[in-house]
């Protein structure tokens, strides 16, 4: 399976997932990683059922997902996995699913401690988390779709990714 895309957006699969990030990366699987989907059967179908039939879609919990994420191997899919936050990316991450470059495309955290695009606010446990794989060597960026210009997390958030 190839990553095309890791992505926190706190709608998970909305227009933007399928219309443009999708034909974008040429995405033939889209994989859900979210505690509260996994275990909400009516939330996990209407995820599913917004998702075009051509395109496999898999609902995973955050801890069960490193171990699903090497169970299927499967040639010629091409997945985008997304996150609906910071703190669920960071767990997966630190139970083995690495990856190379985090999207992060929306966050509306409540305690917003730093806005940095009208559809990214902040709080202090998503800096710390951002920080952290910053730290691992893993590039974040700022888009919303893939027509943007992507704007490096560090030069929005300066010394607070150090």
């Amino acid at each position: 399976m190839d990553i095309v895309l890791v992505r926190i957006d706190n709608r998970l699969v909305h227009g933007q997932i399928i219309e443009a990030w999708v034909p974008f990366a040429r995405a033939n699987c889209i994989i859900v990683v979210d505690d509260h989907v996994a275990s909400d059967f009516f939330r996990e179908t209407v995820i599913k059922m917004s998702v075009p039939r051509d395109i496999e879609t898999l609902i995973s919990s955050v801890d069960e997902f490193p171990a699903i994420m090497k169970s299927i191997e499967r040639k010629g899919r091409k997945a985008i996995i997304l996150f609906s936050s910071m703190k669920d990316a960071l767990r997966a991450y630190r139970g083995g699913f690495h990856f190379d470059h985090l999207n992060i495309g929306n966050i509306h955290n409540e305690e917003c401690i730093h806005q940095c695009a009208p559809s990214v606010l902040l709080g202090e446990e998503d800096v710390a988390a951002i920080r952290e794989l910053v730290t691992d060597g893993v590039h974040v960026d700022v888009r919303r779709v893939p027509r943007e210009k992507p704007v490096d997390i560090r030069d929005v958030l300066g010394d607070e990714t150090r």
